[in-house]
């Protein structure tokens, strides 16, 4: 959701007094629901109330079991996942209250922030995984089309929603790259 609150923040003063770079992985800024690829139909009513239907669930999830790994992997994770990954987001998503995810829910679905990121003018790289279902790549492409100073998209192949986890060398070394190239550091000697 940081991707998120970074759109949504994009057009406030102290935001753009105090941010010289922006990293969006696996986001998008409208459209999150129908886009969303998690139920395997094609694109259309159908899908959109599906995937509404199971990301507003309010069924709890109960214990992290080898059937519950396996969906949760099918729907935020890349096929090559490894097993200690997969563990890690199913503690994170099964950590989360039932009230908390059901909210969400409807926030992603009537989420609108295409405006925010018309607004994100500071320099801004776009990093989504090609088997990303809740945020596909057409999500990434939308946003690299719409930013005012979009400075690269990427795309991590096999690589799902969960784009820190699964490939966190990858996401810190472009964090690392917009460091370098827009923040100055200032020193005692050229202060």
């Amino acid at each position: 959701m940081g991707g998120m609150t970074v759109m949504a923040a994009s057009g406030r003063t102290a935001f753009r007094e105090h941010t010289a770079a922006v990293l969006l992985c696996s986001t998008g800024s409208s459209q999150l629901v129908a886009a969303s690829t998690v139920v395997p139909l094609r694109p259309g009513r159908l899908r959109t109330w599906l995937t509404r239907r199971i990301l507003g669930s309010r069924a709890p999830l109960g214990p992290v079991t080898p059937l519950a790994r396996r969906i949760l992997k099918y729907g935020t994770m890349g096929p090559g996942s490894a097993p200690h990954m997969v563990d890690a987001c199913a503690r994170i998503v099964h950590g989360c209250p039932r009230k908390v995810r059901h909210s969400w829910s409807h926030v992603l679905d009537l989420l609108d922030l295409d405006h925010g990121v018309r607004a994100l003018h500071v320099p801004t790289a776009v990093v989504v995984g090609t088997a990303d279902r809740l945020t596909p790549p057409v999500q990434g492409r939308a946003l690299c089309e719409a930013l005012p100073r979009c400075t690269g998209f990427t795309e991590l192949p096999g690589i799902g929603h969960m784009t820190p986890v699964e490939a966190p060398e990858l996401v810190t070394g472009k964090i690392r790259e917009l460091v370098t190239t827009h923040i100055q550091v200032v020193t005692e000697e050229s202060a």
